[in-house]
C-alpha cells in the first residue's frame, strides 16, 4: 500500500513538473515573439510532447501545462479549448508509438497541423492566411519544435530514461 501511494505522488510530481515546464517555455516564447497568432510558430514547449514516450504522466502534465499555457498568454477561447484538445491526442500518441523511438514526435505534429489552423483562422481577429498557407506554416513550426526540438530532447534525456522517469 505504501508503494502505490509513492508511485502515485512521484506520477503526480512528474505531470505537475512537466505541466509547470511546458507553461514556463510558452511564455518564454511568447515574451520572445515567436508564437502568438504568427503565421509559424515556434513553441519551446512542444518539444516536452516527446515526453509520453518516457512517461504516461506526461499526459495530464502536457495537457494541462497546454491549458495553462493558453490561459496565461491570453489565447481566444477556441485556442484555449482545441489546442488543449491537440495537445492531448498528440500526447496520447506519442505514448502509443513509444516502442518506436523516432516516431515520438510525430503525433503532436500530425495533431496540431490539423487542427491548429482552423483556430488560427476563425478564432483570431485579423488572420487572413488561407487554410492551406496555415497547413504549411503550422505544420513547418511543429517540425521545428516538436520535431526537431523534440528528438534533440529526446535523444538527450533517453541514456537516463529509467533515472528520471517512473514508467517502464
Amino acid at each position: 500500500m505504501k508503494n502505490q501511494s509513492k508511485k502515485r505522488v512521484r506520477y503526480l510530481t512528474h505531470a505537475a513538473l512537466i505541466a509547470a515546464l511546458y507553461v514556463a517555455l510558452t511564455y518564454l516564447s511568447a515574451f520572445l515573439g515567436l508564437s502568438g497568432t504568427n503565421a509559424v510558430q515556434l513553441r519551446f514547449s512542444e518539444a516536452l510532447c516527446i515526453l509520453p514516450y518516457f512517461t504516461s504522466a506526461a499526459i495530464p502534465g502536457l495537457t494541462v501545462g497546454c491549458l495553462v499555457a493558453n490561459v496565461v498568454t491570453f489565447a481566444a477561447p477556441p485556442d484555449i479549448l482545441f489546442g488543449t484538445l491537440a495537445t492531448l491526442l498528440g500526447a496520447f500518441g506519442t505514448r502509443l508509438l513509444r516502442k518506436w523511438r523516432f516516431l515520438a514526435p510525430f503525433p503532436p505534429i500530425l495533431s496540431n497541423t490539423v487542427i491548429m489552423p482552423f483556430v488560427i483562422r476563425y478564432a483570431y481577429v485579423g488572420v487572413e492566411e488561407s487554410l492551406p498557407f496555415l497547413f504549411l506554416t503550422v505544420g513547418a513550426g511543429e517540425i521545428l519544435s516538436a520535431g526537431v526540438l523534440g528528438l534533440v530532447l529526446l535523444f538527450g534525456l533517453y541514456p537516463h530514461k529509467n533515472k528520471l522517469f517512473c514508467d517502464e
